[in-house]
């Protein structure tokens, strides 16, 4: 077996989960890669393994036989993760180093024990949807997908701007607001959460459309196939807009045309065995929980 191990940033305070992780890759005699600016960061503070190799593109990951993306971090480093594996299948298993972690499920303090479910085929693989940006002129180059959400937003304090919207063609409102979120079910639990939207289940087969501090207070979030095509024509007193696809971001105007579809392939995660999507939102949601007491 082969695992590539993937970071954005070391904190001191993770240290000893970093080396537990690669002590425990080693123990099963797991071959292991490392993503090169990740490891710059944990050269000089964690013991590394002899014959670790490394990679730091798309590209020298498709040549690399791989089975498994180890990500630690939060959900950030996930969404970060999915632009390296893109389109090549390989499944993520995201140790929580961050703080929610509805991506990144494996507590910081489980990291032998979800070692030894790999190795034993304790898990499932589960697929996750993703949305595609279809705009004129482009964006995001060779990576318009996005894994949890895309958002057109106004700048800065800029006055709120007017987001006309359609599914398959047709008018379905204008939305005056700070933005508008289009979520896939997996983003459902991110932005369009904290803006009102509904928790959606991974396996719905739904896009969730959420308004941003709308001027309408009878605007809700609404729920829709993920079939549709929806597309957008902004206007605001500001010259650019914001786009973004998960943390990436690029300015747009007026001109841009632009339309949200499905992706055209998926995001894979390992869920380990126990730990379910109802576990996860239990947990970080505090749902069954009486805080009274």
């Amino acid at each position: 077996m082969r695992v590539l191990v993937f970071g954005k940033q070391f904190k001191e305070k993770d240290q000893v989960f970093v080396q537990e992780l690669l002590d425990g890759l080693v123990a099963e005699s797991i071959d292991i890669s490392i993503y090169t600016p990740y490891l710059s960061d944990i050269n000089q503070r964690v013991r590394i393994p002899a014959g670790v190799d490394t990679f730091d593109s798309h590209a020298e990951f498709l040549l690399q036989r791989i089975d498994f993306l180890i990500v630690l971090g939060g959900d950030g480093t996930m969404l970060a993760a999915v632009t390296l594996v893109r389109d090549a299948g390989v499944p993520m298993l995201g140790i929580n180093l961050g703080r929610m972690g509805f991506l990144a499920t494996i507590d910081k303090t489980f990291v032998r024990d979800a070692i030894r479910k790999l190795v034993s085929n304790q898990f499932l693989i589960v697929e996750r949807s993703m949305i595609y940006l279809e705009s004129n002129p482009p964006l995001f180059g060779e990576m318009p997908f996005a894994l949890n959400d895309c958002t057109l937003l106004k700048r800065d304090t800029s006055s709120m701007i007017t987001i006309h919207t359609y599914i398959n063609g047709d008018y379905l409102n204008s939305y005056w607001a700070d933005g508008i979120i289009i979520s896939t079910p997996t983003g459902s639990t991110g932005y369009s959460l904290s803006c009102g939207g509904p928790v959606i289940f991974p396996d719905s087969r739904n896009f969730v459309i959420t308004p941003v501090a709308p001027h309408n207070l009878n605007v809700r979030p609404i729920v829709i196939c993920d079939a549709s095509v929806v597309s957008f024509e902004i206007e605001g007193r500001a010259e650019n807009f914001i786009c973004t696809l998960d943390s990436r971001f690029e300015l747009i105007g007026t001109h841009h045309q632009i339309a949200i579809r499905k992706n055209n392939f998926s995001t894979k995660l390992v869920q380990l065995q126990d730990i379910t999507f109802l576990n996860t939102i239990r947990e970080k949601l505090g749902w069954g929980e009486d805080i009274r007491n």
